[in-house]
């Protein structure tokens, strides 16, 4: 038991630490008019409360009542090329690694005077879907993984100064997650998780106004701790060499199940940016974020329903992680046409949070430059439309499981991927 129950685990393990934790899955696209800037100077700009994702205090902006509501289309492509496993042999190719999604988000915002603002908003800043073939060459390192977060956060502003202005909320995340991955050994069986948590995290701000045309701001949203406790179901003819264990039925395969339990940490992120009106027409801007994965330095994996034996002690693994932390870089310009129409431009570099050494087949990350593209349409005094584009191009990654030391059978290949995202919303004054 003990022999498998490494297999399971360790599998496990990192099919949760891998596909949460990953810098190119962080979802930045909380705001459709910010997304148009590629983000640059998002946490300065508090265009609309939209905003206060990137920057709390810059609610001060937002007089009485709004309203905003939207949501992205991320269609990201990522195909593995010149798949081999561990004996050199070539593996079909597999296309649409990574699935399409989307990520909504809303935010309320109420002016209670002139110094005192209150909201609540609502995202999801984390999640990926991908999957493999079942017969994959590295189907032991992780077959499908769908994982989702949703974070409501109060929020409070205060406009300490006429140039000044705090911010603080309150993060309360939860993250959904169902992975499967082949047994390390045979490949012959399934390891299937499923788990859940809710944890909580806060968010700061602040929003310095030097004067109408210049303002500069930082944002910070906290590290969170989650434990996630779900089940573990495996499936498998290895079981059946496991002493005392009985199969359910003759050519059944064996089934485990056990309670789980995981530690993981959602990182915190720093950013800071500048945004300057030029002219009327014309203004500029500039982000740099900050995102700390180095925070996740291992990940705990606790078993603690014994095979046929309820008593027996809970099963403790331990994975060390090797994250960096990355850096997120945004210019953007903006241009109104016209009294109604604004258009918006931006370029980025996201940089990856694995390196060769550390890749997975779960997480092809790697380096990527954005651009993007936004329209604003403000419709009457209460209702404006935005609409957004952005192309990421990624730089091409190698996978060589053999340099990692996890667990499993060794297998290489070649990733190519792009990311496509399509974004609208409204926001509407009261």
């Amino acid at each position: 038991m003990n022999k498998i129950l490494t297999f399971t685990a360790l599998g496990t393990m990192m099919l949760i630490s891998e596909n949460v934790l990953a810098a190119g899955f962080h979802l930045r696209e909380q705001s459709s008019a910010a997304q148009g800037n590629a983000y640059a100077g998002a946490t300065a700009g508090a265009e609309e409360n939209s905003y206060a994702y990137y920057n709390v205090a810059g609610l001060t902006r937002q007089k009485g009542t709004q309203f905003s509501l939207g949501g992205s289309y991320i269609a990201p492509k990522a195909t593995a090329k010149n798949v081999r496993d561990e004996d050199g042999n070539r593996d079909a190719d597999v296309q649409n690694v990574v699935h399409a999604a989307i990520s909504p988000n809303f935010a309320l915002s109420h002016q209670v005077n002139d110094k005192l603002f209150l909201g609540i908003a609502g995202n999801s800043p984390f999640g990926m879907i991908t999957k493999y073939d079942y017969d994959w060459a590295g189907s032991d390192h992780g077959i499908t993984s769908d994982v989702k977060t949703a974070t409501i956060t109060p929020m409070v502003a205060y406009k300490a100064t006429d140039k000044l202005s705090l911010g603080a909320g309150l993060q309360a995340q939860l993250v959904w997650a169902h992975l499967t991955n082949s047994h390390s050994k045979s490949r012959t069986g399934i390891v299937t998780v499923g788990g859940h948590a809710m944890d909580l995290g806060y968010q700061l701000g602040m929003l310095y106004e030097f004067n109408d045309s210049t303002r500069i701001g930082v944002g910070y949203r906290s590290e969170i701790k989650h434990k996630i406790k779900g089940k573990m179901k495996s499936s498998g003819s290895e079981l059946n060499n496991i002493p005392g264990y009985e199969a359910q039925g003759a050519g059944a395969d064996a089934l485990m199940n056990q309670r789980i339990s995981a530690r993981l940490n959602t990182p915190a992120l720093l950013s800071m940016g500048i945004y300057h009106d030029i002219n009327d027409r014309w203004a500029v801007m500039a982000e740099y974020q900050r995102v700390f994965w180095s925070s996740f330095q291992n990940l705990t994996f606790v078993s603690r329903s014994g095979m046929n034996n309820p008593a027996t002690p809970g099963y403790i693994s331990r994975v060390e992680e090797k994250w960096r932390d990355t850096n997120f870089f945004a210019l953007g310009t903006s241009y109104m046409l016209d009294e109604q129409w604004k258009l918006r431009l931006g370029i980025a570099y996201d940089q990856g949070a694995v390196r060769l050494q550390h890749r997975t087949p779960r997480i092809p990350d790697t380096d990527r430059i954005w651009y993007s593209a936004g329209l604003s349409y403000q419709y009457n005094e209460h209702l404006n439309f935005n609409a957004a584009y952005t192309y990421m191009y990624a730089h091409k990654s190698h996978l060589d499981t053999s340099l990692t030391g996890n667990a499993g059978r060794n297998v290489t290949a070649e990733y190519t991927n792009s990311i496509k995202v399509f974004a609208f919303g409204l926001n509407y004054a009261f």
